[in-house]
């Protein structure tokens, strides 16, 4: 096939492909998988590269007129010229998945003209299956997802490097530091699912580790933006992002000026 995909049905895609993935994850994390260092010293497993295979065999034979940008595959220019492309992670807070804590996901997207049009997060230590998809609303384990809203006084909790959670308790002194998690799209979706009332990411997020958390924030009301407030762009020749911000649509504005001109 050589067609485009709208979100409807993309999603049904997604899940099953990260649902297959996420036995295989299961397996390596009971019975053991061999760490390797990356040529930037950060850590890759036997089973991001198992996980990263087999999604790439289910999603690519799909079409051929979607391309391909993966943490642990080489990548290609040939995306730049494609309209729709998969974004992914194999496993999305490697350090998590090699310290056992659970704090890990599969992160699978697709991206059209530059932002998430259907993504999926799965965490296969509990089970919990995140979706959402460009107007059809977003969910966890099938519930409607909400991110928390309200003024900026309203936010009791914060997760992030702690830099930049210091930086807003100056204006926000009564607010508690959450766990920042292992996995960054992780920390997204707690703001999704409001668990967390608004969360920061470090100048060093790439594609892979937010595109499909993006559009389940998106769907369940809050907004993912750059420090400076802009949305952000997928599929780039760079796909490194700067500093990040995400919470519900009401109070991010208000949460992205704490830190204007200060970080």
């Amino acid at each position: 096939m050589a067609r485009e995909l709208s979100a409807g049905e993309a999603l049904p895609l997604l899940v099953e492909a990260v649902r297959e993935a996420g036995e295989i994850g299961r397996g390596f994390a009971r019975d053991g998988a061999r760490v390797f260092d990356k040529p930037d010293n950060s850590p890759v497993t036997e089973a991001d590269l198992a996980i990263d295979a087999h999604l790439a065999k289910k999603l690519r034979q799909l079409s051929s007129a979607i391309g391909w940008l993966s943490e642990e595959a080489g990548d290609s220019a040939e995306r730049l010229a494609k309209r729709q492309v998969w974004v992914i992670d194999p496993i999305d807070g490697t350090r998590g998945f090699i310290a056992g804590n659970g704090e890990w996901v599969i992160s699978a997207a697709l991206v059209e003209e530059g932002r998430p049009l259907a993504g999926v997060l799965y965490r296969p230590s509990n089970g919990d299956l995140y979706t959402g998809a460009r107007g059809l609303g977003a969910f966890k384990n099938g519930a409607v997802l909400k991110a928390s809203q309200g003024p900026l006084a309203a936010i009791r909790t914060l997760a992030g490097p702690k830099p930049m959670f210091d930086l807003a308790q100056r204006s926000l002194p009564r607010v508690e530091r959450a766990s920042s998690l292992s996995s960054l799209a992780l920390r997204i979706a707690f703001v999704a699912e409001g668990s967390v009332d608004g969360a920061f990411a470090s100048g060093s997020s790439h594609d892979w580790d937010i595109a499909a958390a993006d559009i389940i924030l998106s769907e369940a009301g809050g907004r993912l933006t750059t420090i400076s407030g802009a949305d952000i762009v997928y599929n780039r020749p760079d796909p490194v992002h700067r500093p990040l911000v995400m919470a519900g649509r009401e109070r991010q504005g208000a949460l992205v000026a704490l830190f204007d001109g200060k970080y």
